[in-house]
């Protein structure tokens, strides 16, 4: 395929409200037109938490159900939903996402303290979440927030195989208060420690989203961007919209000389699905 940088967009997530965040898309008609706007500018993932009516988050199935459909139709994006929602969301909402028959989902390896609340990940819901990506053929990112979580993936791929598609793709996600911090040396520590033969993206939240973006490319990794993850382009200096997160991964890869991926390409590399 060349030398390129697999780009996902995070455009909501599930921290930031709407009323401190206006830009936030939180609809599916705001969640779709940003999807077609972070295409454009080079993404091939779009990585997807969903808000209610009232923007609050939310897994319901069939509005999950709805923002799969709506984004197969108006992208070529891979659409990866977020198996993690809100920190307070039972484990059984959380198993259902898959039924809305995405092409990704997140499998977050371990539990994490994320900022003053609790990511909980314990092994048995790992295990029945991976088992239930398998069985559905839905293939997973694996989210690291530390590196004790590298031993957790590891332990998961020789306790029950490869996932869907054969390949093992992760997410490095640095900077959560709790977790791994976001730096090179971090960094280079925990892509050390991968699987043999995975592909990583990294994620830097927050303040350390750029030096994250840099030691990334540095070292031949992948990108995550998104408001999900910083809601400041500088400082001082609101997102107004997650297309300049997309924009700024995909110029500084060019300058890497690692452009951005086309989707199908990334399809191919990961795997996925034509459903």
């Amino acid at each position: 395929m060349g030398a390129t940088t697999l780009i996902t967009v995070a455009p909501t997530g599930a921290e930031s409200a709407k009323a401190d965040v206006p830009a936030l898309p939180v609809t599916l008609d705001e969640l779709v037109q940003t999807a077609k706007e972070c295409e454009a500018a080079g993404a091939a993932v779009v990585h997807v938490h969903i808000r209610d009516d009232d923007a609050r988050p939310t897994l319901d199935p069939s509005r999950l159900r709805d923002t799969v459909a709506a984004l197969r139709e108006s992208t070529g994006l891979i659409v990866q939903l977020s198996t993690g929602g809100a920190v307070t969301d039972p484990y059984e909402d959380r198993l259902r996402v898959l039924d809305a028959a995405p092409d990704m989902c997140s499998l977050t390896c371990g539990t994490v303290n994320f900022g003053d609340d609790v990511f909980m990940n314990p092994w048995t819901f790992m295990v029945e979440l991976y088992q239930r990506t398998q069985e559905l053929e839905v293939v997973p990112e694996f989210e690291l927030f530390d590196l004790g979580q590298v031993a957790s993936l590891h332990r998961l791929l020789d306790k029950h195989g490869l996932p869907y598609g054969g390949h093992v793709h992760c997410d490095l996600v640095m900077g959560v208060p709790g977790g791994m911090p976001g730096d090179a040396r971090t960094l280079v520590a925990a892509v050390e420690a991968l699987p043999e033969g995975a592909t990583w993206s990294a994620t830097g939240i927050g303040r350390t989203s750029l030096p994250v973006l840099f030691a990334a490319l540095s070292a031949g990794g992948h990108l995550r961007v998104g408001m999900e993850d910083t809601v400041t382009f500088a400082k001082g200096q609101p997102v107004t919209a997650n297309v300049q997160l997309v924009e700024r991964a995909a110029s500084a890869a060019a300058l890497a000389q690692r452009p951005a991926m086309p989707a199908a390409d990334a399809r191919a590399l990961l795997g996925v699905k034509r459903r």
